[in-house]
């Protein structure tokens, strides 16, 4: 069974005009600029309302399979969703990020995805740090090619 959130071509910057909230859509550009920053790649549209940069091939032993993004965002109503795949898909990178998480500031998590509700509840340079780590670690554990 592959993932059933692909890759799109509709455009990432019609996407973020549609966000009804006007300080939520000024946190997205502000995301989008981070992301890529860090990661040098230009964003694509996942499903209808996620922003990802990159993409990995994943493969389970139960042989699951499908294709993903190495990072990326959404900004959905209630809170920002950070899809930060590396620690998920790291022990060591999961156990690395602790001390950044208690640095950032007011977030939740689930079980790869940071949840923050506006960006003024964080420290952006600690932010960045962690989704720099992140996507390094991504790099690593999936060579881009």
């Amino acid at each position: 069974m592959a993932n059933k959130t692909t890759q799109t071509e509709a455009s990432v910057e019609e996407f973020i005009d549609t966000i009804d909230h006007e300080r939520k859509r000024e946190e997205a550009r502000e995301l989008l600029a981070l992301f890529e920053r860090v990661t040098g790649e230009r964003p694509k549209l996942w499903g209808p309302s996620i922003i990802g940069f990159g993409e990995y091939h994943y493969e389970y032993d139960s042989g699951r399979e499908g294709d993903w993004m190495r990072t990326g965002f959404s900004p959905r109503k209630a809170k920002h969703s950070l899809y930060l795949m590396g620690g998920f898909c790291d022990e060591a990178e999961a156990e690395r990020r602790k001390e950044k998480l208690d640095r950032l500031g007011k977030w939740s998590r689930g079980k790869s995805c940071l949840y923050i509700n506006k960006l003024d509840d964080v420290d952006m340079d600690v932010l960045e740090e962690i989704v720099a780590d992140d996507w390094a670690t991504m790099n690593a554990l999936y060579p881009p090619g």
